[in-house]
């Protein structure tokens, strides 16, 4: 496991989604890296954070906004 790997496979860590063994390669590779522990450590605060809030409404005009932006990513990607 490397540093790479695990920025790849940090959700599907947090989500206890690994297999056994890659799972057990990642915790042995958090053990020796502490810049990779951190990240882990302040995804799984992030995510935690954005759990426990509370759902806001958007302004329609915000909404309409955000909805054209990912219209445009999708089809961007699908080229």
């Amino acid at each position: 496991m490397n540093c790479d790997r695990v920025i790849r496979t940090v959700s599907s860590y947090i989500d206890g989604e690994l297999e056994l063994a890659i799972q057990e390669e990642f915790e042995v590779h958090l053990k020796g890296c502490s810049g990779c522990a951190i990240f882990v450590q302040q995804t799984k605060l992030t995510v935690k954070i954005f759990y426990d809030a509370e759902l806001a409404d958007l302004p329609a005009e915000a909404r309409s906004r955000l909805h054209e932006k990912l219209r445009q990513k999708i089809r961007e990607a699908q080229r």
